[in-house]
């Protein structure tokens, strides 16, 4: 999803010429609120937010919304009082999985060079697939109509002849729109872009930039590549100035394999009670197993996170002797590393889990054991599991989980990485 500053300047017609240009970046405009909206079609055109309790963030806004400045990422406290007509809608994380993978069946249709960056954009070649579809604005075009048709959601293009540019692009397309950017309109389109939309340009790196007197790309690019090294290291600086010139050599990844998998939960008080944050371990861990069974992954390293009331937020990850897709097995690693953090005494706001070092199950090596009923159980486990995964693909994923964990009020945000 794409979230950098934008250019008036740079929302304009760049020209014609699409010579170069086979990268596509496609992005899906405000992804789960449009998903939600598929099934609310009531809700069409009134500002909708994705989100849980005042404690915990928006995950998506309509556009309707994000014109009263409420957007991804912002607490959700916020966002009730920018927006207090807002509807807010709980997240339904499997059906934003069945929606991207139906948007990736089809742009794995167009060609099979396709890097897929979350769970809601890819990047496309269509250097080959040119002779059988057309131009890569024909391509474009099909792609986001087929999107709408078959889905029920929109999508935004970006062409350009690197990543780099074609997701910048898509960003100025937004929403339901196409963006070409040729060869020879590169440098001028990124000449009118704020600093800030480079990627690797965060908070940080944009106040570093503009001690030196540099907020633009364009002054960015005019600027001695040793002053930008001396401004954000020598690694970063070089590779900034090289953006600057729209040099990205990176090329489309296809077959990218997915790096973890994740969920999180703010509670709506902070806790001290044991009891109640192992209990939502528990949740967690059984929508990241969940999930890891829904894609067909295990996973080798279980980590956690913790912050407390204060805002610190503290890490811990172990690797497992044998991978797994089974949320008892997550949920022990995951509550024994929480319980070896130090939290100085302080209760705890938000606890995750996430299941790192994805492997597919069908060519993973379970470790045996000589222990059969060991074996047994784990067994056992699993199908037990696997039988509340058919009943939620029937009843949905709120219709049945661990007992344990239908008592406890909390916000809980999943998420897939593919960074």
């Amino acid at each position: 999803m794409s979230r950098g500053p934008r250019s008036a300047q740079a929302h304009r017609d760049w020209g014609t010429d699409e010579t170069g240009c086979s990268v596509l970046h496609v992005d899906m405009d405000a992804f789960f609120a449009s998903v939600e909206l598929r099934r609310r079609p009531e809700l069409v055109g009134r500002p909708v937010v994705v989100g849980g309790s005042e404690r915990s963030v928006v995950l998506a806004a309509t556009y309707e919304a994000r014109a009263f400045g409420v957007h991804s990422a912002m607490p959700m406290a916020l966002a009730r009082r920018l927006c207090p007509q807002a509807v807010v809608l709980p997240p339904d994380h499997l059906a934003y999985q069945e929606a991207s993978r139906a948007v990736m069946e089809i742009v794995h249709e167009v060609t099979a060079l396709v890097e897929q960056i979350s769970i809601d954009e890819a990047f496309l070649d269509v250097s080959g697939a040119r002779r059988r579809l057309g131009a890569p604005t024909a391509i474009a075009r099909d792609l986001r109509e087929r999107v709408h048709a078959e889905v029920g959601i929109t999508c935004s293009v970006g062409i350009a002849t690197t990543k780099f540019v074609a997701k910048l692009a898509s960003t100025h397309a937004k929403p339901d729109g196409m963006m070409l950017v040729p060869a020879a309109a590169t440098v001028p389109f990124l000449r009118t872009l704020p600093v800030g939309a480079l990627w690797g340009v965060g908070e940080r790196t944009e106040k570093l930039l503009a001690d030196w007197g540099i907020t633009t790309v364009a002054q960015l690019a005019d600027t001695e590549v040793s002053a930008v090294q001396a401004a954000v290291g020598k690694a970063a600086g070089a590779h900034l100035h090289d953006l600057a010139w729209g040099r990205d050599p990176r090329p489309v990844e296809p077959g990218r394999a997915e790096r973890s998998i994740g969920a999180e939960t703010t509670f709506e008080h902070d806790l001290y009670d044991s009891a109640v944050i192992g209990s939502a371990l528990l949740g967690l861990a059984d929508r990241c197993a969940a999930r890891l069974r829904h894609q067909g992954f295990v996973a080798r390293t279980v980590s956690v996170k913790v912050r407390t009331s204060d805002f610190r937020t503290l890490t811990r990850s172990r690797t497992l002797r044998a991978p797994t897709d089974v949320a008892q097995e997550i949920h022990q690693v995951a509550r024994e590393l929480v319980e070896s953090v130090d939290r100085r005494g302080l209760p705890v706001r938000l606890v995750g889990v996430r299941a790192e070092n994805l492997e597919p199950r069908s060519t993973s090596v379970l470790q045996p054991t000589l222990d059969e009923a060991v074996q047994e159980e784990a067994g056992s486990r699993r199908a037990a599991e696997e039988t509340l995964d058919r009943i939620r693909d029937r009843f949905g994923v709120n219709s049945i989980g661990p007992a344990s964990t239908r008592r406890r009020s909390t916000t809980t945000r999943a998420d897939v990485d593919l960074s």
